[in-house]
């Protein structure tokens, strides 16, 4: 089944420059639907407003932290099936563990570049 690239994103980062990065990466991708949210806690209620295929959300924000929205996600049984793939500076190892732990579907360690973003892309929404 091909990837709906009509399905809608969301990107969360409280720095705005990366949200712009990961905008543009995912425009050259062929994704133009994405949206933003500077916190877990605007995610969150974002996700419960609209349907989101994707969530693509940094580790380090404060006051919620991607680790934490992505266990709200994945306690919710509404939301819980969503895509989500954790962005970080550090691959440290107990990092991926947790995030594993917590049902993360993909990992990113920053920098990356489109083809990166799109392999990952690829290994959690399939081919397209």
């Amino acid at each position: 089944m091909a990837v709906d690239m009509n399905m809608d994103v969301l990107i969360v980062d409280d720095y705005k420059t990366m949200l712009r990065i990961i905008r543009n990466l995912l425009k050259q991708i062929g994704f133009n639907n994405v949206d933003e949210a500077s916190d877990g806690g605007e995610a969150l209620g974002k996700m419960k407003e609209k349907k989101y295929g994707l969530v693509i959300s940094d580790w380090n924000m404060e006051p919620m932290t991607g680790i934490q929205l992505l266990r709200e996600v994945r306690a919710d049984e509404e939301l819980q099936n969503t895509a989500f793939i954790m962005i970080t500076a550090e691959s440290k190892t107990e990092n991926v563990i947790a995030a594993k732990e917590a049902g993360v579907s993909n990992y990113i360690v920053k920098p990356f570049n489109a083809a990166t973003l799109k392999a990952k892309l690829t290994s959690v929404l399939g081919p397209f």
